[in-house]
């Protein structure tokens, strides 16, 4: 939705699928940097806005989009019809910038749908319970349109993105990163919760809850291309127990904290990270140091913007509360993680890795691990030698071995 052009383009895929007989609603983001110029022009007005006002400005790109889509594809011959979030209407909490949706009440896009026409459905926001306009959050629009697959039980959704399909890790960094032509909704979840931006995180998740068939393609391959990008599938199949690794994730949008001199008692981690909780700031990776004189270190991960206020919190009510010795931060870190069903049966991965970055010199400063993936926080400057590294140590560039027999 980068330009007229491409809007045009959008609406002769969307046609394509139309005159095939298929029954189709539309999420569009807003044009290429707009959400980023109403939010800067916001800024400049007041320093420090409102996230309510913020909501209401930021929404305000996705609407622009939306009618011109309807106008594209009426130019084209087609019935289409627009609709915000408030008019469907998508309802949501009240947490502005970062609401969740509660609920979709679809019935007016079905009479649409029956009706012949192309619905199109703003992405990104919804409305609360007071009326007010709150929108979801950045890949905002991957969220409403799996929500809206849900509500309306598609056969498939369908998510158009700058990339065609998912990759072992970004091609940017690693440019032998290998398509997948299929994926697990547990691994694209660990993919998109520990940095993948290929889908956002809250898409997978209302994905997995209604088991709404997914998949990723490009926006800018040709109209009638028969590309099948990558699906995200409910089950593992034969092909995905050969690949114990599938796919390196990575975030430099990461801070850690540490809390100095901790009294080791019942009740501490609460009486940290509560504070953190209410303030809406999420935290991610956490470890607590062995006790020694009754103190301990607590340390934990926050998304970098977050972490100005956490540190405030921490400063000026957290540390004096529990009486800690004090409270440091570094906002230069990053985290780098493994991703893969086949660890789960699979002994030495974690070794592995351990022993691929310290043999090119990386300091891992943090580690976390599941059944399916193992997690590093490391200084952010290391942050693509250790993407290079991983996806060659665990030769991610190569095809599993039951898909080279087949092919």
């Amino acid at each position: 939705m980068g330009s007229p052009e491409r809007i045009r383009e959008v609406a002769r895929r969307v046609a394509r699928f139309a005159r095939e007989g298929h029954q189709l609603v539309v999420v569009p983001s807003a044009m290429a940097g707009e959400t980023n110029r109403l939010l800067a022009l916001a800024r400049e007005v007041n320093p420090d806005p409102s996230p309510r006002e913020l909501d209401v400005i930021a929404s305000t790109g996705e609407q622009v989009s939306i009618g011109l889509l309807a106008l594209a594809l009426q130019h084209l011959g087609l019935e289409a019809r627009s609709y915000t979030g408030w008019q469907v209407p998508i309802l949501t909490d009240g947490a502005h910038t970062k609401a969740r949706i509660l609920a979709i009440e679809e019935e007016r896009i079905r009479g649409d749908l029956m009706a012949g026409r192309v619905v199109i459905v703003a992405g990104f926001q919804g409305i609360d319970d007071d009326d007010n306009i709150t929108t979801l959050g950045r890949g905002g629009s991957d969220t409403t349109g799996v929500a809206l697959a849900a509500a309306l039980k598609a056969d498939e959704c369908q998510i158009y993105t700058d990339v065609d399909g998912v990759y072992t890790t970004d091609p940017r960094i690693v440019p032998e990163a290998r398509r997948l032509s299929t994926v697990t909704f547990e691994e694209m979840l660990e993919l998109a919760s520990l940095g993948s931006k290929v889908l956002q995180i809250r898409s997978v998740e209302f994905a997995g809850k209604y088991k709404v068939k997914l998949r990723v393609l490009s926006s800018f391959t040709d109209v009638e291309s028969t590309d099948m990008g990558t699906l995200i599938t409910f089950e593992e199949d034969e092909n995905m127990e050969q690949a114990i690794i599938s796919g390196i994730a990575f975030n430099r949008d990461e801070a850690k904290i540490t809390v100095l001199g901790v009294p080791d008692r019942p009740g501490i981690a609460y009486g940290i990270l509560g504070p953190i909780a209410e303030a809406n700031i999420e935290v991610d990776m956490i470890i607590q140091n062995a006790s020694t004189q009754g103190l301990t270190d607590f340390s934990f991960t926050v998304n970098r913007p977050d972490y100005k206020r956490a540190m405030q919190i921490l400063k000026d009510k957290v540390a004096p509360a529990i009486g800690a010795r004090g409270v440091e931060g570094d906002d230069r870190i990053a985290k780098v993680s493994l991703v893969g069903i086949g660890m789960r049966t699979h002994a030495g991965i974690a070794a592995k890795m351990f022993g691929a970055l310290a043999g090119d010199g990386i300091n891992i400063q943090m580690i976390s691990t599941s059944e399916i993936k193992t997690s590093v926080v490391v200084d952010e400057k290391y942050m693509e030698l250790a993407v290079r590294v991983l996806h060659r140590t665990f030769e991610l560039d190569k095809e599993p071995v039951q898909e080279k027999m087949k092919a």
